[in-house]
This record gives C-alpha cells, structure tokens and sequence, in this order.
C-alpha cells in the first residue's frame, strides 16, 4: 500500500486522529467515502471506498490508470496515480448523507503527480507564500437549468428572449419562484456547510440562475466550486431538472461565466490591494494595479485555461441577436465597468476577472492568474489608465488609437496564444503543459472537421 509521509496531505494525521476522523463519519450515518479528484477539463473523477477502509484510502490505498484521465501526461506502461485524499476537505454529501467526499491529490513515483491540477494550484499558492501573500478567491457560479427529458424541453419550456425595447429576464422574481424548490435546496444545502450564500437570482438568460456565497482562500474554494457543481447537478435531478455548466448552451441567450474575485493579503489578514487615496479612482494600491498589470500581461495565453472550450468563445461577443448586451468581456483592458476583462467594483481591494466560464478547471485557471498577477509584483509592471466607458462602443479606429487589443476570439487562437507564452509552462510544468496543449488542439481540430446543422441548412441548395 503506498505511502507518502513526506508531501501528502495526510501526514500532520497520526492513525488515531484517522480513526476518530472514520469513527466520527460512521457517527453521522456516512457508508462510503469518495477520493475524488479533477481531470485536465476539471471534471471530477475518483473511487468509492467502504468507510471501514478510510485509513488506508487516506494513505493512498486508490490507484489509478493515468493514461486513462483526459489531459494526464501518462502513458500506459506507467505506474498508477495513487489519491492521497485532504483530511480537511470531507465534505458529508448533502443529497445523500451516507456518502463523504474529499478533495485528493494525485501522487506518481513518490512525489507530486506531473498531471495534478490541485497541486499545480497548491505550488503557486506557495510561492505566493514566499512573497508574504496569501491569495482570497470568490467564484461566481452561473448555470442554466432546465427540466429533465433534454435540450429539446429546454428550447420548449424556455420564455423567448426578449429584444433590449420588452422586459429582459435578469433579476425576473417570477423565474426565479418558478424553481424555487430545487434553488432553496441547494442554498440551504450550501448554508449547512458553512458557505455562506449572500444572494442568488435569476439571471440574464431564460433559465440561467447564479448564485454567489463568501470568498475564502484560494485552495478551499477551488475545492467548493469543483464539489458546487457536482452538488447542483445532483439536487437538481432529485427535482427533475438538469444543471448545465456549458458556457453557451443558447445562440440566443447570455452564456454562463465563472466570475473569479481575488485578492492578496498578509498573512495577518491585511487586504494589500486596498487604497483609499488611489488617484486613479480605483480604490487600488500600487501593489493591485502590478497584479492587474500581470494577468492583462497575459490574457490571451490565459483564455486557454479561463475559457478552455470551443463553446467557451461564442459567449464573448459583443451582443445577442436580439440586440442585448452579452456582458462578457472582448478586449484586454481593466477599469470599473463590466465590458473589460478586469472588472475593479466600487471600493476596491479586489480584482473581479470576468473571463472564466462555467466550464474552467478552477485549479488550473486559479493557479494562472495568481501566477501571471505575481509576475506583475516581482516586475513592477503597471497596466496603465482604466477604461471606464463601454468598450462595446469603441469603434475599430476608437479602438486601434487607445491600443485596446482584443482577446482569442476562438479555441484554436487560444492554444496557439498558450503555447507561445512561457507563463503556462512554468506554472503546469513540462508534461502537462504539453499534454493540456494537445488535448485542446485536438479538441478544436475535431471541431473544424465537424459539419453542423446551420452549414447544412445555409450551403447545401445555396448555390
């Protein structure tokens, strides 16, 4: 049975602290507890272990077929990846209390495996550390939902989207009513865990919802959004409805984004981005504007990770067809307005990155923009003035004369910006670098091969 006394999580855990840990599960009526852990795309994976057998799951007992996982730089004459479950992380199942799952990270030969998002995310964090920074993350989740029986009761079920001269749906109290049952589950669910929702709403798409809950440090709540999804889609089907964490699942309606809010503190817990004299009206410090200045640095490598799917680009336009602002971002730019890529919110002392989306790897996208932000510190980068004014009015000359530069507008643009840039590379390592490039590109060729419906429709009699 392998063993990691000196990096996995587990070892600060003596046997009888694992045993009370098993015994206070079985207390709680748990039967089963899940090593779970993320593949290159951030969907979750893992075993189910008898909870008789959690101390040995806790020392690494679950292996697993490296080559078999999306995006694992393994082949299949390698050993197994072996799970090393976070004793902190145990989370009891909300929609099914006989069941616990942990956050895990994947070891290989003894060490880190070259393929784990999470400890991809738990080295930057510690070089953050390093510097005397300890990073705060705040993720807002957005998804649709829609009654069971597929995107066809979708299309059916779902209200019009309105043009920008009738009623919109955001913030519509009579949606949101409507599936009141399955929302005040899942809320109350994430209160019992100790999230603590402030609000949840409709949101700008027919069936699209978001809801936020507090910020909390970058690891933990990388661990929350990963279990969210997971939570979200299970409670919904106990209500007959589905939850979907496609960024765009409707031509005609917004898509969903993944709002990442951050922050550096000392490790007393004082706010470093925070000023209440910052002359560019921010509410920034020095030190803020250099972490800006590191992501705007390297947006165009980070869309890669932030919007990692083909889908992911069709939300990041200007406007929907019927003329409705999409109110995703388009252009590298910062400021205190939702069209820019980074968003300041009144008050400061936080960085809202409006790029990811629902479909992100939080590990990997977390690890990114905290790397680029500290590259900013180390150099002292500044991002220049903010843009204030809606970036969507900007005309191409307007646009060109202010320098403003656009972001990938596809998938393929993104690996290419990813590969050129060294950013990713250091943060992932050589092997999952190389590896997470050739799972996108391959992602994206499959698509330019694929013949759709509206090609059909638009060409076949055309000529």
């Amino acid at each position: 049975m392998p063993v990691f006394p000196s990096s996995a999580s587990f070892d600060d855990f003596s046997a009888p602290e694992l045993v009370s840990l098993k015994n206070s599960l079985k207390q709680r009526g748990v039967k089963y507890v899940l090593a779970s852990f993320v593949d290159a795309h951030g969907v979750s994976r893992g075993k189910t272990v008898p909870i008789n057998h959690l101390e040995q799951m806790m020392r690494g007992s679950e292996l697993f077929v490296g080559a078999a996982i999306d995006g694992m730089p393994q082949g299949l004459q390698e050993e197994d990846l072996v799970a090393v479950p976070d004793p902190n992380s145990n989370i009891i199942c909300p929609w099914n209390s006989e069941i616990a799952w942990f956050a895990s990270d994947l070891f290989a030969r003894g060490g880190a495996a070259e393929g784990c998002s999470r400890s991809v995310l738990k080295r930057v964090l510690g070089q953050a550390a390093g510097m005397g920074y300890r990073l705060n993350l705040g993720i807002e989740t957005e998804f649709f939902a829609f009654p069971s029986g597929g995107m066809d009761v979708a299309f059916s079920t779902a209200k019009p989207e309105p043009t920008l001269s009738r009623r919109t749906p955001y913030y519509d109290l009579s949606d949101l009513l409507q599936n009141y049952s399955w929302l005040q589950e899942l809320v109350e669910a994430m209160n019992d865990l100790g999230w603590d929702v402030y609000s949840f709403d409709h949101e700008a798409g027919s069936g699209q919802f978001e809801i936020d809950f507090n910020y909390t440090d970058g690891l933990k709540s990388s661990d929350r959004f990963t279990f969210f999804r997971l939570m979200a889609q299970e409670i919904a089907k106990k209500h007959d409805h589905h939850i979907s964490f496609m960024p765009k699942p409707f031509g005609d309606r917004v898509g969903s984004g993944a709002h990442f809010n951050l922050s550096l503190t000392t490790e007393g817990g004082e706010n470093v981005f925070f000023s209440n004299d910052d002359p560019r009206g921010q509410g920034l410090s020095p030190l803020g504007y250099q972490f800006v200045a590191g992501i705007l640095n390297h947006a165009p490598a980070l869309c890669a990770v932030l919007t990692p799917t083909v889908n992911s680009y069709k939300r990041l336009v200007a406007t929907l067809p019927s003329g409705a602002p999409s109110l995703a971002p388009r252009f590298i730019s910062y400021g205190n307005n939702r069209t820019n890529l980074l968003r300041i919110p009144l008050g400061g002392a936080r960085v809202e990155c409006r790029l990811p989306d629902s479909a992100c790897n939080p590990y990997l996208a977390a690890a990114m923009l905290l790397s680029a932000g500290l590259e900013g510190i180390r150099e002292g980068l500044d991002p220049g003035e903010p843009y204030l004014d809606d970036l969507n009015t900007y005309t191409p000359l307007d646009l060109q004369q202010k320098a403003i530069v656009p972001l990938p507008r596809t998938l393929g643009e993104a690996i290419d910006a990813f590969a050129a840039d060294p950013l990713g590379y250091e943060v992932m390592g050589a092997p999952l670098f190389e590896a997470f490039i050739e799972l996108k590109a391959q992602e994206w060729e499959t698509y330019t091969q694929h013949i759709s419906a509206w090609e059909i429709q638009r060409y076949l009699s055309f000529f």
